[in-house]
Protein backbone atom coordinates (compact mmCIF):
# COMPACT_ATOMS: atom_id res chain seq x y z
CA UNK A 1 0.00 0.00 0.00
CA UNK A 2 1.51 3.61 -0.97
CA UNK A 3 1.03 6.66 1.21
CA UNK A 4 -0.39 9.41 -1.31
CA UNK A 5 1.92 12.29 -1.11
CA UNK A 6 1.10 15.19 0.60
CA UNK A 7 0.42 18.42 -1.07
CA UNK A 8 1.41 21.79 -0.14
CA UNK A 9 0.64 25.40 -2.20
CA UNK A 10 2.81 28.07 -1.77
CA UNK A 11 1.90 31.10 -2.74
CA UNK A 12 5.52 33.69 -2.84
CA UNK A 13 4.59 37.12 -2.72
CA UNK A 14 5.88 39.15 -5.62
CA UNK A 15 7.94 41.74 -3.96
CA UNK A 16 10.19 43.18 -7.31
CA UNK A 17 10.47 46.82 -7.03
CA UNK A 18 9.05 49.15 -9.86
CA UNK A 19 10.87 49.81 -12.52
CA UNK A 20 10.21 53.18 -14.07
CA UNK A 21 11.54 52.33 -17.32
CA UNK A 22 9.40 49.42 -17.42
CA UNK A 23 6.26 49.02 -19.92
CA UNK A 24 4.42 46.70 -16.50
CA UNK A 25 3.51 47.94 -13.58
CA UNK A 26 2.85 45.19 -11.28
CA UNK A 27 0.38 46.05 -8.31
CA UNK A 28 1.06 47.32 -4.90
CA UNK A 29 -1.32 48.58 -2.15
CA UNK A 30 0.94 51.32 -1.72
CA UNK A 31 1.23 52.84 -5.34
CA UNK A 32 -1.35 53.97 -6.73
CA UNK A 33 -1.83 54.24 -11.07
CA UNK A 34 -0.88 57.70 -12.27
CA UNK A 35 -1.67 59.38 -15.29
CA UNK A 36 1.82 58.89 -16.80
CA UNK A 37 1.05 55.55 -16.20
CA UNK A 38 -1.09 55.35 -19.49
CA UNK A 39 1.05 56.01 -22.30
CA UNK A 40 -0.86 54.55 -25.44
CA UNK A 41 -2.45 57.15 -28.24
CA UNK A 42 -5.97 56.69 -27.76
CA UNK A 43 -8.15 55.35 -30.69
CA UNK A 44 -10.02 57.18 -32.98
CA UNK A 45 -13.22 55.51 -32.32
CA UNK A 46 -13.58 54.83 -28.40
CA UNK A 47 -16.59 54.32 -26.23
CA UNK A 48 -14.40 55.74 -22.81
CA UNK A 49 -12.35 58.37 -21.66
CA UNK A 50 -9.45 55.98 -20.78
CA UNK A 51 -8.92 52.17 -20.72
CA UNK A 52 -6.20 50.83 -18.01
CA UNK A 53 -5.13 47.33 -19.52
CA UNK A 54 -4.26 45.01 -16.37
CA UNK A 55 -4.34 41.41 -16.04
CA UNK A 56 -2.69 38.74 -13.50
CA UNK A 57 -1.30 35.57 -14.40
CA UNK A 58 1.03 33.00 -12.24
CA UNK A 59 4.36 30.90 -12.43
CA UNK A 60 5.31 28.62 -10.40
CA UNK A 61 7.40 25.17 -9.55
CA UNK A 62 7.04 22.08 -7.45
CA UNK A 63 9.28 19.85 -5.99
CA UNK A 64 9.17 16.88 -3.97
CA UNK A 65 10.62 16.07 -0.65
CA UNK A 66 9.71 12.50 1.02
CA UNK A 67 6.13 12.80 1.27
CA UNK A 68 4.90 16.12 0.61
CA UNK A 69 4.91 17.55 -2.60
CA UNK A 70 5.57 21.33 -2.72
CA UNK A 71 3.77 23.80 -5.57
CA UNK A 72 5.29 27.40 -5.62
CA UNK A 73 2.91 29.48 -7.05
CA UNK A 74 4.01 33.41 -7.52
CA UNK A 75 0.73 35.90 -8.11
CA UNK A 76 1.90 38.43 -10.48
CA UNK A 77 -1.02 41.10 -10.90
CA UNK A 78 0.34 44.24 -13.52
CA UNK A 79 -0.77 46.97 -15.45
CA UNK A 80 0.42 47.55 -19.24
CA UNK A 81 1.02 51.53 -19.61
CA UNK A 82 1.73 50.82 -23.25
CA UNK A 83 -1.91 49.37 -23.87
CA UNK A 84 -3.26 51.91 -21.36
CA UNK A 85 -4.09 55.43 -22.68
CA UNK A 86 -6.50 58.32 -21.76
CA UNK A 87 -7.88 61.39 -23.25
CA UNK A 88 -7.76 65.12 -22.19
CA UNK A 89 -11.57 64.90 -20.99
CA UNK A 90 -11.62 62.68 -18.36
CA UNK A 91 -7.72 63.48 -16.79
CA UNK A 92 -8.31 64.30 -13.45
CA UNK A 93 -8.60 62.63 -9.73
CA UNK A 94 -12.09 61.30 -10.45
CA UNK A 95 -10.88 59.45 -13.60
CA UNK A 96 -7.80 58.38 -12.19
CA UNK A 97 -9.76 56.94 -9.33
CA UNK A 98 -12.24 55.16 -11.98
CA UNK A 99 -9.21 53.32 -12.98
CA UNK A 100 -7.53 52.56 -10.43
CA UNK A 101 -10.70 50.51 -9.65
CA UNK A 102 -10.23 48.76 -12.75
CA UNK A 103 -7.08 47.92 -11.11
CA UNK A 104 -8.20 46.89 -8.14
CA UNK A 105 -10.87 45.11 -9.39
CA UNK A 106 -8.25 42.71 -11.33
CA UNK A 107 -6.48 42.49 -7.77
CA UNK A 108 -9.29 41.10 -6.15
CA UNK A 109 -9.68 38.08 -8.58
CA UNK A 110 -6.22 37.39 -8.11
CA UNK A 111 -6.42 36.97 -4.53
CA UNK A 112 -9.85 34.83 -4.73
CA UNK A 113 -7.88 32.78 -7.22
CA UNK A 114 -5.41 32.46 -4.75
CA UNK A 115 -7.52 31.17 -1.99
CA UNK A 116 -9.75 28.66 -4.01
CA UNK A 117 -6.06 27.19 -5.30
CA UNK A 118 -5.09 26.69 -1.09
CA UNK A 119 -8.21 25.65 -0.57
CA UNK A 120 -8.65 22.88 -3.59
CA UNK A 121 -7.99 19.10 -2.66
CA UNK A 122 -5.63 19.05 -5.58
CA UNK A 123 -4.20 15.54 -6.64
CA UNK A 124 -0.44 14.47 -7.58
CA UNK A 125 -1.62 13.49 -11.12
CA UNK A 126 -3.52 16.45 -12.33
CA UNK A 127 -2.70 19.16 -10.15
CA UNK A 128 -1.09 21.84 -12.90
CA UNK A 129 -4.59 20.93 -15.08
CA UNK A 130 -6.66 21.56 -11.79
CA UNK A 131 -4.56 25.11 -11.06
CA UNK A 132 -4.80 26.14 -14.81
CA UNK A 133 -8.96 25.41 -15.08
CA UNK A 134 -9.09 27.96 -12.31
CA UNK A 135 -7.09 30.48 -13.28
CA UNK A 136 -9.03 30.18 -16.39
CA UNK A 137 -12.31 30.28 -14.57
CA UNK A 138 -10.84 33.29 -12.14
CA UNK A 139 -9.93 35.39 -15.96
CA UNK A 140 -13.42 34.88 -17.03
CA UNK A 141 -14.50 35.63 -13.29
CA UNK A 142 -12.00 39.32 -14.01
CA UNK A 143 -13.78 40.26 -17.52
CA UNK A 144 -16.75 39.89 -16.58
CA UNK A 145 -16.64 42.02 -13.47
CA UNK A 146 -14.82 44.76 -14.96
CA UNK A 147 -17.26 44.74 -17.97
CA UNK A 148 -20.11 45.12 -15.11
CA UNK A 149 -18.33 47.50 -13.41
CA UNK A 150 -18.00 49.59 -16.40
CA UNK A 151 -21.88 49.00 -17.57
CA UNK A 152 -22.99 49.92 -14.13
CA UNK A 153 -21.10 53.00 -13.86
CA UNK A 154 -21.42 54.33 -17.28
CA UNK A 155 -17.26 54.00 -17.61
CA UNK A 156 -17.35 56.52 -14.61
CA UNK A 157 -20.07 58.55 -15.27
CA UNK A 158 -23.06 57.40 -13.11
CA UNK A 159 -20.90 59.02 -9.69
CA UNK A 160 -23.29 57.11 -7.04
CA UNK A 161 -22.87 53.85 -8.83
CA UNK A 162 -19.06 54.37 -8.79
CA UNK A 163 -19.28 54.96 -4.85
CA UNK A 164 -20.99 51.48 -4.86
CA UNK A 165 -18.32 49.95 -6.40
CA UNK A 166 -15.22 51.35 -4.94
CA UNK A 167 -17.47 50.57 -1.75
CA UNK A 168 -18.05 47.12 -2.53
CA UNK A 169 -14.69 46.10 -3.96
CA UNK A 170 -12.55 47.44 -0.69
CA UNK A 171 -15.11 45.44 1.72
CA UNK A 172 -14.66 42.46 -0.49
CA UNK A 173 -10.39 43.14 -0.11
CA UNK A 174 -10.88 43.55 3.02
CA UNK A 175 -12.41 40.36 3.54
CA UNK A 176 -9.50 38.41 2.11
Amino acid sequence: MSVRPIIKVVFVPDKRPEDAQSDTLFYHADRKLQWSDFKATPPARRTSGAVSYSSFAYEGSSIRKKDTLYINLTLQVFHIKSASWVTSSVRDDYGLAHEQLHFDITWLVALRFRKKVTEMALTTDDYDSMIQYEYIESFREMNRLQQAYDKETSHGINHFVQYNWQQAIADSLRAL
